[in-house]
């Protein structure tokens, strides 16, 4: 171990982490760091002269737990959960250097767009999860909105013929944009429900910065717009709808602040889709004000894993798109290397 890095405090497991459900003790981890705050003669996040933002995307049950609706196994099986205990790992060790943590959390609702409820097949029938819904077959009849959700997702039971505009407008703006296809999830990360949060070990780790540096951590919510997918916390993926009218916006608020970091840590799940998708978010807001901004980028490879679903394997695209954003100037890094041995930070690590 390095001189600034600490070790794991004594509850943690490694072992556990795949114990996806169980209460947490939070008294406990609180007398833990602030014992270790005191024996390590750690500084509060206050005084910190390097600025480190960790943005953890998305590190909930609905994709960590291998029981979950949108479990991120990976092509080993495996992905998230090892992930998870990885990133415990990273935070434990580099508690005293990371400023603030900013977890991310898809929150959704039945009757959205990405949703079974929303979208009928020729026959009339809820069409079923991982369906693509295309240009054509929404033309074609092929895939027509739910009636029935006119009233939970806008509000008024005689608004179809405007979802039915809206749908149309929605999947023609992705393709014409060259995003994925429209994609029907299946429900995941419900408000409210077990698989909504965050993994215990991972959320330990949050609570366990948050006491021993003094720094609250910075729960991120995004994915409730029932119009529109929102795989990044800086955007929806479609802002406007078919009458030019706004129906969301980027997050520039949160933008901002995260620039505003001098180092930005970027892990979570899945690689595929919300970590790309943030990523490319961030990047578009850099090149808009200063691409050398990107430097301060830094994308930890081996705390995030791609969508692999029974239909499509998005692995390739995942690392496809990580050298795009290493190209830019981003850095692609992995947990085990010292953050003082990573490029661009090496000498302002621990000082």
């Amino acid at each position: 171990m390095t001189s600034y890095e600490l070790t794991a405090p004594s509850f943690y497991d490694p072992a556990n982490v795949a114990n996806m459900l169980r209460y947490i003790d939070y008294s406990n981890i609180e007398a833990a760091a602030l014992a270790a705050r005191e024996r390590e003669n750690v500084t509060l996040a206050a005084t910190d002269s390097l600025r480190v933002a960790l943005l953890p995307i998305d590190v909930q049950l609905t994709f960590c737990d291998p029981k979950g609706q949108l479990y991120v196994g990976g092509r080993s099986g495996t992905g998230a959960v090892d992930d998870s205990r990885r990133t415990c790992e990273f935070i434990y060790r580099n508690a005293r250097v990371i400023t603030r943590i900013h977890p991310t959390m898809d929150t959704h609702r039945r009757a959205q767009i990405f949703h079974s409820a929303f979208w009928l097949d020729a026959k009339g029938k809820q069409v079923a999860p991982y369906s693509m819904i295309t240009l054509d077959g929404v033309e074609s009849g092929e895939f027509q909105v739910n009636p029935k959700v006119a009233f939970s997702s806008v509000g008024n039971a005689s608004a179809i013929t405007y979802l039915q505009a809206y749908a149309r407008h929605y999947v023609k703006k992705l393709t014409s944009d060259g995003k994925y296809a429209l994609f029907v999830w299946p429900y995941h990360a419900m408000l409210g429900g077990t698989e909504h949060a965050f993994v215990p070990s991972v959320h330990e780790a949050f609570f366990y910065h948050n006491a021993l540096r003094e720094s609250e951590t910075s729960h991120e919510i995004k994915g409730g717009n029932p119009l529109s997918e929102n795989y990044a916390i800086t955007h929806p993926e479609v802002t406007q709808d078919h009458k030019g009218r706004a129906i969301g916006a980027r997050n520039q608020k949160f933008l901002e602040a995260l620039l505003n970091y001098d180092v930005v840590i970027i892990c979570g799940q899945a690689k595929s889709h919300c970590v790309a998708w943030t990523i490319s978010g961030v990047l578009e807001d850099i090149q808009q004000r200063d691409p050398a901004l990107a430097k301060k980028i830094y994308l930890v490879e081996d705390l995030s894993s791609p969508v692999v679903t029974p239909v499509i394997d998005f692995t390739d695209m995942a690392d496809e798109a990580y050298a795009k954003f290493a190209k830019a100037g981003m850095h692609v890094v992995k947990s085990t290397t010292p953050m003082n041995q990573w490029p661009g930070i090496a000498a302002q690590v621990g000082k």
